[in-house]
């Protein structure tokens, strides 16, 4: 007999091909920040989505809160990974756990400290630093060029619950994801404890990413952070966004300038109530203009906008448009006027995030047009 020579067995490698999970059960055991990662892999899928965790982080909670997911309220149980397709363990302590009894039920299970490193090499790395990108208003694919090749080069990402989360599936294992809605204290402190969190983390060597939806120089604080780092010698970025003050009616069919209708477009922030002290946004002043008027973050005082404007000069009729969720597949439109806004609002559970837009522009029609290939964000009824 000839003798043979013992071939090494390959070290077995996992199963890069992307399995078809769309529509089909898939459930996300933990709901703290090292979650986003792998939800904003399955969101892209269309998979149906279940987070089986005591708490979520609010940036999953805000996932939860719009519907993209379901959330139980509890400790995992064996019987989450029946009828399910795949599972994801990122608990602190049970990861084991889940995949001896997901192997027993013959469910795909991944952990997140198990996960590979990704397949695309890692940019050059720009060095310690800060960088504030604005990620656009809700499409992944509207962040700029030159914002997701300095996101694929962090060491460490701070994100709003805001920010498109697809864009976190990219990014290498070993990156630290913070959720910036999970830091304590009030708004104003938070906001303090946010830059002294990024300046820490670039003082220790590494690369920053503070990632915000639309853009981070309209209300998002980016220039209270660039100071921060100014004052603590910190090199920073900024990378400009897509706002959706511009993006969500421009997705919904609707320009916010029009030759011979308008020629002037105001931004305003409808966050505080209107008649409050701390209130800088003068409303007579807005009520006698004829252009477009664009309001974010309006959605809880509507009402009181609404009748500051008419009481200083718009006209009940004056046509507006209401985009939810912009940029996103849950994007929805309301039609509506000045006088029946606020009632349209409640009736149609018009929720945060929301763009209004005000003004004769808002009436206009997209004109019918040829069949063509389906846009990946076309009207909702």
């Amino acid at each position: 007999m000839i003798p043979t020579a013992r071939i090494p067995v390959p070290e077995a490698r996992p199963l890069s091909t992307e399995l078809d999970l769309a529509g089909r059960r898939v459930v996300v055991f933990g709901g703290e920040p090292t979650a986003l990662r792998p939800l904003a892999r399955l969101s892209r899928t269309g998979a149906d989505i279940t987070v089986v965790a005591p708490a979520l982080c609010p940036a999953i909670g805000a996932m939860a809160q719009a519907g993209r997911i379901r959330w139980h309220e509890r400790s995992w149980q064996p019987a989450d990974l029946d009828d399910v397709w795949f599972a994801v363990a990122c608990t602190p302590d049970h990861n084991e756990e889940i995949a001896r009894v997901a192997e027993q039920k013959r469910v795909f299970c991944t952990l997140v400290n198990r996960q590979a490193a990704a397949d695309d090499a890692r940019p050059d790395h720009p060095g310690p630093g800060v960088a504030l990108i604005g990620a656009g208003p809700g499409d992944p694919d509207l962040i700029t060029v030159r914002g997701r090749d300095l996101l694929r080069a962090a060491d460490v990402v701070m994100v709003d619950r805001l920010a498109p989360l697809e864009l976190l599936a990219d990014l290498r294992p070993e990156v630290e994801i913070i959720d910036a809605a999970k830091l304590p204290y009030s708004r104003t402190m938070a906001q303090e404890h946010i830059n002294e969190v990024m300046v820490d983390r670039a003082l220790a060597g590494r690369f920053v990413v503070r990632l915000k939806g639309g853009d981070p120089y309209l209300f998002g604080c980016g220039f209270e952070e660039v100071s921060a780092c100014a004052k603590a010698d910190v090199p920073v970025t900024v990378v400009p966004g897509v706002s959706s003050a511009l993006a969500a009616p421009a997705l919904a069919g609707i320009p916010v300038t029009h030759r011979g209708m308008a020629q002037e477009v105001t931004i305003v922030s409808g966050h505080v109530p209107p008649d409050h002290a701390a209130g800088l946004v003068d409303w007579s002043a807005l009520g006698r203009l004829k252009g477009t008027l664009v309001i974010l973050m309006g959605v809880t005082h509507v009402a009181k906008s609404s009748e500051l404007l008419m009481r200083a000069g718009r006209d009940a009729a004056t046509p507006v448009l209401v985009v939810q969720d912009a940029a996103t597949r849950f994007q929805r439109i309301l039609r509506s006027t000045l006088a029946n806004l606020a009632q349209d609002c409640a009736v149609h559970s018009v929720a945060p995030p929301a763009v209004f837009v005000i003004g004769p522009t808002a009436g206009l029609e997209v004109p019918q047009a040829p069949a063509a290939a389906e846009a990946p964000h076309g009207l909702v009824p």
